[in-house]
């Protein structure tokens, strides 16, 4: 079989796995440091598990496009120390193998499409909820691009009447990411939201603005299933707040099929903590067939 690279470069940790398809064979992760350490850590544990292919699956925003000369690298980051770090050469220079990269969240939407929730499906929507917020899409079974990628965490939503919190986004203050992160919970609640019962209206809140995120994302892409994962989605409850959300929002104004069942519809990963590395394997699996025509 052939050994795949898979690689997600989170915000909080790395993520590096040898695997397969949906099959992951060795898994390690480490907190993600400064960049020369933190880069050295991922190298060295590729470099003990040798792969024919690897995938990067990284945090952003990053530059993707191959004719730019910044191509490969973490940009704008609000994360210190990251500003302007190549991922991508260190990796193709030090193990001589064909590498593919992508955002954190598309990665994650491609692991669920090609092995999980979003399997025989063409259009699929992945949104991440946890320190931060980001989205992926596909359409057609390919990660949207663009003039960099989707920042869907960084749409503007209506603010809640009841709501004073300011919001924590460095760059917009209130907008998706700035009301409705685990970071935003945190300041706005002062206790994370592991801490908080289910009782506590933070998560009527969290439900609210995540719905509203999720109308103006649906609208506009139109995708065939929308699949919330990360940190704070951990708490199931919310997945029926926000259904219950959405639902009123849209107001039966969208029909079609999938809507009439939104359990269905807007779902959990069904990779769990691997769709990342999982989808970076699919990066590898295209990095190959490009190398070898």
């Amino acid at each position: 079989m052939i050994r795949l690279g898979g690689l997600e470069a989170g915000g909080t940790k790395f993520v590096c796995a040898v695997g397969n398809g949906a099959t992951v064979q060795q898994r390690v992760s480490f907190p993600t440091r400064k960049p020369e350490e933190t880069l050295a850590e991922a190298l060295a544990f590729f470099k003990h598990h040798p792969v024919q292919a690897l995938g990067i699956a990284c945090f952003g925003p990053v530059d993707l496009n191959p004719s730019s000369p910044t191509f490969g690298r973490i940009t704008a980051t609000p994360k210190p120390h990251w500003q302007n770090t190549d991922i991508v050469q260190p990796f193709a220079q030090a193990l001589g193998i064909p590498v593919h990269f992508d955002t954190d969240v598309n990665g994650a939407a491609l692991g669920e499409w090609a092995w999980g929730a979003g399997r025989g499906l063409n259009d699929v929507l992945y949104l991440t909820v946890g320190t931060g917020i980001g989205g992926g899409a596909l359409s057609g079974g390919r990660p949207i691009h663009g003039l960099i990628h989707p920042e869907m965490g960084h749409i503007r939503v209506p603010r809640d009447p009841s709501d004073c919190f300011a919001g924590c986004c460095p760059f917009h203050g209130d907008c998706l990411e700035g009301l409705a992160s685990g970071a935003a919970i945190h300041q706005r609640w002062g206790r994370a939201g592991e801490k908080l019962e289910d009782s506590h209206p933070a998560w009527r809140l969290e439900a609210r603005y995540l719905a509203l995120g999720l109308v103006n994302l649906v609208m506009t892409l139109s995708p065939q299933r929308v699949i919330l994962g990360g940190g704070v989605m951990r708490r199931p409850p919310l997945y029926t707040l926000i259904r219950q959300e959405f639902k009123m929002l849209v107001n039966d104004y969208l029909q079609a099929n999938q809507l009439k069942d939104l359990e269905s519809y807007i779902v959990a990963p069904a990779l769990g903590e691997n769709a990342g590395v999982v989808g970076a394997f699919v990066l590898a699996q295209q990095a190959l067939e490009a190398a070898t025509g």
